[in-house]
């Protein structure tokens, strides 16, 4: 039996899927972070610790699981292996923040609502696979939003669009990738209520 074979739209789903993943998402934004807010040594030295303690393990982690096969791919779509995903995730977050935390003697404010955000996408889970790429990307185009007004818009965009590919690569259903954009909205309004709250 012959395969079928891949459509364009299947093809540039896949890229816009595999380049928009939540971690490049968050390395685009933490990047542009950096330099946009200080000079090169500083954004070294802020752009460094998220790095090497929260995104170098992470996709070690994924990597070692997919290899081992304990994870059937690198977007960990089972549900029942995102647990372990979420709780590795969870505990390179919260060292990231006990490490800035003993260094500045606050807490990262971002980091702190990924946390929140990734909080919330395991208590879904456990119910419904919310879709981990739409809620992150809405959440990045907040943090872009906070920055710059333009950034945001275009990145809810790419967010928007990330989210039909999903559907299109049958990773997730409509249902739940509208809960991913649904609690990702609630989060980034939160963020965005606090940031004003505590930040002025």
């Amino acid at each position: 039996m012959e395969e079928k074979p891949i459509s364009p739209l299947h093809k540039v789903s896949r890229i816009i899927s595999d380049f928009f993943n939540p971690l490049i998402s968050l390395i685009i934004f933490f990047v542009y972070l950096s330099f946009h807010e200080y000079n090169l040594k500083q954004a070294l030295s802020h752009f460094l610790p998220i790095l090497l303690i929260v995104i170098i393990p992470i996709v070690t982690w994924i990597f070692y699981n997919v290899k081992t096969g304990k994870y059937t791919n690198m977007d960990v779509s089972n549900r029942i292996q995102r647990k372990t995903l979420y709780i590795f995730i969870g505990i390179c977050v919260i060292l990231y923040l006990s490490y800035t935390y003993l260094k500045s003697g606050r807490f990262d404010f971002v980091m702190l609502f990924i946390l929140i955000l990734l909080l919330a996408l395991q208590i879904s889970n456990y119910f419904i696979k919310s879709s981990m790429h739409t809620a992150f990307n809405i959440f990045v185009a907040t943090l872009f939003f906070n920055i710059e007004t333009y950034m945001g818009i275009i990145w809810l965009f790419i967010a928007g669009l990330v989210g039909i590919t999903r559907i299109i690569l049958k990773r997730h259903t409509t249902k739940e990738v509208i809960l991913g954009a649904f609690i990702a909205f609630l989060v980034s309004f939160l963020y965005l209520y606090c940031n004003i709250q505590f930040r002025t």
